[in-house]
């Protein structure tokens, strides 16, 4: 690929993270190829939902810290680049134990992250643990991750040199040479492709992630629910700390989520899974205390990967010109972004 030259990006996978690199890619003026098995956007990719947290202290991790407060200022431009509000800057609160307190605060001070401490009064019935204190994070908050994928799928749409292709299979990808073979026999060439198609990506990890399947409930907004009004995503809640609330707002329902329903399977059939047992499980959390005058609104189950060794997401170079991302969980999706940005520097290093 000459210096002047532009590349062609093949990106398979509509979800998140392929449409936010093919969205950074066009914008720097390379020709995007865009190749997924469903519609475009699919809601049965896993990065369709109606909302992600999105947090930016990471205590112990100062770089992780200076990533999320990157990915933060990326979703704040994308907001003005697509149109759309995508991002509830409501804040993220973690319980966190009360001796490590000082700790945390110096920790957010050096990083550059703005907290402060709320008073019960100032939220919503929350479980937390016992011995913690409610630390909030002013920057971070709630992604509308259905408008993200529908919002970056029309900018792509009339985007020149940006090929959206539904209903696309991917049958095999060779990872010398990055050519990818459809389930009709087509074969499509890139200078640079990006697997991201979901947890099936990961037949190409060689073993270096690991599948979970979660399960998730959703909730209608609880009678008198006025303090739900501005309420920020949650965090560390419920009896062991492991529990997740995204509060209701701009059209969504309140999510409820612990990683104590995370299982890791072989596969992502989940037809003919009982879910009541993991539903049960969650609402004897105690993330909530007052759960049962939230109305039941739905059930969703979600498969997700995480990288074996740390258990957070995982981008890999496969070969120099094929990188795979397999699918994975909330900090996936609230990082895609910063994806983008790094396929977008190997493509001006290959230059």
């Amino acid at each position: 690929m000459s210096r002047s030259a532009a590349a062609h990006v093949v990106v398979v996978g509509a979800g998140v993270t392929g449409l936010l690199t093919a969205v950074a890619c066009a914008r720097a003026g390379h020709r995007v190829t865009v190749l997924e098995r469903g519609p475009v956007p699919n809601p049965d990719a896993t990065s369709h939902d109606q909302h992600r947290a999105i947090r930016t202290l990471l205590p112990g991790d100062p770089d992780g810290t200076a990533r999320r407060l990157a990915a933060h200022r990326h979703w704040e431009e994308l907001e003005q680049l697509l149109g759309a509000a995508l991002y509830r800057r409501v804040g993220v609160l973690t319980a966190w134990p009360a001796d490590r307190l000082d700790e945390l605060l110096n920790e957010a001070e050096k990083a550059g992250v703005p907290v402060d401490l709320p008073t019960e009064g100032q939220l919503p019935p929350l479980g937390m643990p016992e011995g913690t204190v409610a630390v909030r994070e002013r920057t971070g908050g709630v992604l509308l991750a259905d408008r993200v994928l529908r919002a970056a799928a029309r900018w792509l749409s009339v985007r020149p040199g940006v090929e959206l292709r539904p209903h696309s299979t991917v049958r095999s990808v060779f990872t010398g040479s990055g050519r990818i073979v459809l389930d009709t026999g087509e074969v499509v060439r890139g200078d640079l492709a990006l697997l991201a198609g979901g947890p099936w990506t990961r037949r190409l990890t060689a073993g270096q992630v690991t599948l979970y399947r979660q399960t998730m409930l959703y909730l209608g907004r609880p009678p008198g629910g006025d303090r739900w009004d501005g309420a920020p995503a949650a965090g560390g809640l419920g009896r062991d700390g492991r529990g997740w609330v995204l509060p209701p707002g701009a059209g969504t329902l309140l999510k409820l989520s612990s990683d104590s329903v995370c299982r890791p399977v072989e596969h992502t059939d989940s037809r003919g899974e009982d879910q009541l047992p993991y539903v049960e499980r969650l609402m004897a959390e105690s993330i909530l205390p007052d759960l049962e005058r939230c109305p039941v609104a739905g059930i969703r189950v979600c498969h997700y990967t995480a990288d074996t060794a740390t258990g957070g997401p995982r981008l890999v170079r496969v070969s120099p010109g094929l990188w795979t991302r397999a699918a994975c969980g909330g900090s996936g999706f609230s990082t895609a972004p910063l994806v983008a940005e790094r396929i977008t520097a190997a493509l001006q290093e290959a230059a």
